[in-house]
């Protein structure tokens, strides 16, 4: 598929694309027009790319660690390097991240239910706000 179609299936711009090629993060064959073609996969490559980058992993990470996720093949030497300390503690460090995210965005989830059982109840409490109310200590910055 061209970049265009890819760019559009993967909901990025073909200038993201290109970004990532150049960063290492995907590749193209070209077609004999010159333009960028890419396989089928790619769309779950630009994607697997996305939610990585989204969760706050840099570009340098997600191309260690791409290869590892099932969409490509670790046939080269580069792309299968043994981490450095420094590369695995970053990791590691991400990890801790995604889960306290995970804890805050679990705390969010339920308390919003809760607000949605209260206030879809056929009587409602109208002292409810003070049941609702977070914890201040508990409470966390992202």
């Amino acid at each position: 598929m061209t970049i265009g179609e890819l760019a559009e299936k993967a909901g990025v711009t073909p200038r993201m694309l290109r970004y990532y090629e150049q960063q290492g993060l995907l590749t193209s064959g070209r077609g004999s027009n010159g333009y960028r073609l890419y396989g089928k996969a790619a769309v779950g490559v630009v994607l697997q790319m996305r939610e990585l980058i989204e969760s706050g992993l840099p570009t340098r990470l997600v191309r260690t660690v791409l290869p590892w996720l099932g969409h490509q093949e670790c046939n080269s030497h580069a792309a299968c390097e043994a981490l450095d300390e420094e590369e695995a503690a970053a990791l590691r460090q991400h990890i801790e991240n995604i889960d306290r995210r995970i804890e805050v965005l679990s705390r969010n989830r339920s308390a919003i239910g809760e607000y949605l059982r209260l206030m879809s109840a056929d009587t409602r409490d109208p002292d409810c706000r003070t049941s609702l109310a977070l914890d201040p200590d508990t409470s966390v910055n992202l």
